[in-house]
């Protein structure tokens, strides 16, 4: 009767392990967007995150994004202003709480960061301990001058960050990047090569580069590199600069899978990473290039 029971018992115990080791190991994840609404009060735009990551996690949401900038209104005579420390700020101990509190993975979209008298684009990613696990500073600044469009310059307040910043979630990588980086394919491609299969884009396209680019840039990332792409906008306001909105979720394909409006709204997915191996597997590019002809990206990456 004891061996009976010691052998029930470890026989428990090894289906609790196993099954940890297999959900530990697991590529499906369920992801929610959210597209807020951003306005001049930064108290009011962080109880507004706050109700909708709620939300998203009552949906059932295991991986919650926020936009670029979601605390703070986006442009160059905010940034200083609105600027915290990393990770004893307002807005970083709102995200911590939260993403404890609804045992998720957070992305904190971008906030303005302070740094020995610097001002970054920072975007944080908090685990379901409320722990900071990954940390990005936007690397290509928005500095652009379109006649008759648009003219704006990042780096007159903020200062480049300089590493690449990727997490793990389950049997899945994440690779980070903010708005102006999703122009850049190296960059996208040596995420790749990190084992990433999926790339997140806090951003805020506006109302010029929006309509032409938005959709476009995202499906070319993806298709590219055969990974899963999120986008995250806030919400068009009507005042200063306009978003275009339209977040995001695209498949290694190059498939929108899932998309926005304009105005405030979460959109989910349920994804599964191993479809990146398959596109892979069936459009071998990654292990067909002809890196004895050209390999733009080892000459980006000695340069990082």
């Amino acid at each position: 009767m004891l061996i009976s029971k010691l052998f029930r018992s470890a026989e428990v115990t090894f289906n609790r392990i196993f099954k940890r080791n297999i959900e530990t190991m697991s590529t499906k994840i369920k992801v929610a967007l959210i597209q807020c609404n951003v306005g001049k009060n930064r108290e009011e735009n962080l109880n507004n995150a706050s109700v909708l990551i709620e939300r998203a996690k009552n949906n059932g949401a295991e991986l919650v994004a926020l936009p670029e900038c979601f605390n703070s209104p986006y442009g160059t005579n905010f940034f200083k202003d609105y600027a915290e420390s990393i990770p004893n700020g307002p807005s970083c101990e709102m995200l911590s709480k939260n993403a404890k509190k609804h045992n998720i993975y957070l992305v904190g979209g971008t906030i303005p960061e302070t740094d020995d008298g610097k001002v970054y684009n920072t975007c944080t990613v908090w685990n379901p301990d409320g722990k900071l696990i990954a940390k990005y500073r936007k690397m290509h600044l928005f500095d652009i001058d379109i006649p008759g469009g648009i003219t704006f310059k990042e780096s007159d307040i903020l200062r480049p960050g300089n590493n690449l910043e990727t997490f793990n979630i389950k049997d899945i990588k994440f690779g980070l990047g903010i708005c102006y980086d999703m122009r850049f394919e190296e960059l996208a491609k040596l995420y790749r090569l990190e084992g990433c299969r999926v790339l997140l884009y806090p951003g805020a396209f506006n109302m010029t580069t929006g309509p032409l680019h938005w959709e476009l840039i995202q499906r070319a990332r993806a298709n590219d590199n055969q990974v899963y792409v999120f986008a995250v906008s806030p919400a068009r306001g009507t005042k200063g600069y306009i978003c275009w909105g339209h977040s995001q979720i695209t498949d290694p394909w190059g498939k929108v899978i899932a998309a926005a409006g304009h105005e405030e709204e979460i959109i989910y997915a349920d994804i599964d990473a191993d479809e990146c191996d398959k596109v892979r597997q069936q459009i071998p590019v990654g292990v067909q290039r002809r890196v004895d002809i050209y390999d733009t990206v080892n000459i980006c990456k000695s340069k990082i």
